[in-house]
């Protein structure tokens, strides 16, 4: 499994991505899922994968090897991002006409999802997420990120703090947060951890890390995100049980005050009492 986010703001993106591929918890292995297409000065575009890893790197070979001298549209001549996110959702189209059936028959299911980003010229910055049938939506305003893979672990944080208008170092922060407590409640996603934040009209990539284990920024990430929860926690009154309903802290609801309760049949009732009967007697 994997988890892939990326925040679009008025000043950059950020993309995030952990590295684990596991076939079961004996098969664990380590593949990158954060690619670059680039041209500096025209276009930097971000493609991050999550779904059956053979698929998303089937999907991500053909992208890769089309060039510029070949006929029809690439990553590197395309003239805007949503013509990108179409080459992308044709390229999971074309590994499904070729491998699809064959899937299907084996009983493995045609499962991919992918993240694309970037800027390409005076064009502003997009987002798109593109799903398995090669759809595809962007990212708004009101929802100005996505995330594929194991998302709901991360997802709390990032609906909490991210909007258009935050700063990139905040961002950035913010999806180490929302990495950190995924990796902290699911096995299935691991370090070491792919970061890249753009910064808006760079049209180059100018701030890049893989984030290991030992890495003293993500280890305080870490160590601060826990205990502060926990103090945060540790302040918020407990509930109340008894007293007045105007107590800010009372819990029990004044309309409804008994749980839905099972009747029991008659006949399991009195095939219990005698069998409460026969075990005294006996």
């Amino acid at each position: 499994m994997t988890y892939c986010v990326a925040i679009k703001l008025n000043t950059g993106m950020v993309f995030l991505s952990d590295t684990r591929t596991n076939a079961g918890v004996d098969l664990v292995n380590t593949f990158r899922k954060m690619t670059v297409f680039e041209t500096p000065g025209d276009r930097t575009i971000v493609l991050m994968t999550s779904g059956n890893l053979s698929i998303s790197q089937s999907v991500v070979q053909h992208l890769m090897r089309q060039t510029k001298t070949e006929e029809g549209s690439t990553l590197w001549n395309v003239k805007n991002m949503y013509q990108a996110a179409r080459l992308v959702g044709h390229a999971i189209r074309s590994v499904y006409e070729l491998d699809g059936a064959a899937l299907k028959e084996f009983g493995f299911e045609f499962s991919v999802s992918f993240i694309i980003g970037g800027q390409i010229g005076d064009e502003d910055m997009r987002l798109f997420q593109v799903y398995s049938a090669g759809n595809f939506i962007e990212a708004t305003d009101d929802n100005p990120y996505f995330q594929i893979g194991e998302a709901k672990y991360g997802k709390p944080i990032v609906d909490r703090v991210i909007t258009p208008d935050t700063p990139l170092d905040e961002a950035t922060k913010c999806a180490l947060i929302s990495m950190d407590s995924t990796l902290r409640s699911n096995i299935s996603v691991g370090l070491p951890l792919d970061l890249l934040c753009y910064e808006k009209d760079a049209l180059a990539v100018t701030k890049f890390t893989q984030i290991t284990a030992d890495n003293h920024y993500y280890q305080m990430i870490n160590r601060t995100w826990g205990d502060r929860l926990r103090e945060v926690f540790g302040e918020i009154a407990d509930p109340v049980w008894t007293g007045s309903p105007d107590n800010v802290h009372a819990i029990e609801s004044t309309d409804v005050s008994d749980p839905v309760l099972a009747t029991q049949p008659t006949q399991v009732g009195e095939a219990a009492g005698k069998a409460k009967q026969y075990l005294a007697q006996n």
